[in-house]
């Protein structure tokens, strides 16, 4: 079978031990997380996990059905890059000299869409948001040009193009069956 790409959502309450629950799930399975992001969702109460990982159509399906069945998850749903908006974010810290000596800052930043976040006598800090291989090329580039100080890049943060979160569905229709008993 073909590995891809997915972005897998997870949507809880806060417990403590969750996170633990779910990589164990990921690990039993043999697969690798990609990228990791958690915070609270558009619902009161509410937490999202966004995690990426290379899988296949059949794996990744085992996967959110296993994390469906733990105790706090409300529910979890599998994706591909086509179904979602996604965007990572990246901080570079570079040497200010070397960074200046650079002579095509102004390229650079309209080149990447750049923000400088921070300017100082050691050190400038700037901000690329985008998909990977934006925010790779941008190091890629850098560090072809000067020594980069710091890196570090955010895991995907994502939501799918329909109109509403599919949570919000789910729950509309439980509430609805609710009111007919």
């Amino acid at each position: 079978m073909e590995k891809k790409l997915y972005t897998v959502t997870i949507f809880s309450e806060n417990h403590v031990g969750l996170l633990n629950q779910i990589s164990n799930v990921f690990t039993r399975r043999g697969l690798n997380i990609e990228t990791l992001s958690v915070s609270p969702s558009a619902l009161e109460g509410i937490h999202k996990f966004t995690v990426t990982t290379e899988s296949d159509s059949d794996t990744i399906e085992k996967v959110v059905k296993q994390i469906d069945k733990r105790v706090d998850i409300i529910k979890s749903f599998f994706n591909t890059d086509e179904e979602l908006v996604y965007q990572e974010i990246a901080l570079y810290k570079v040497a200010t000299d070397q960074f200046l000596r650079l002579g095509s800052i102004e390229e650079l930043i309209r080149k990447y869409n750049i923000r400088i976040l921070e300017i100082t006598e050691n050190c400038v800090v700037l901000e690329k948001t985008g998909h990977y291989d934006e925010t790779q090329g941008l190091f890629n580039e850098l560090s072809e040009k000067l020594t980069i100080l710091q890196f570090i890049r955010s895991g995907r943060i994502a939501i799918n193009k329909s109109k509403i979160e599919r949570l919000s569905d789910m729950l509309d229709k439980i509430e609805s069956k609710r009111n007919l008993e």
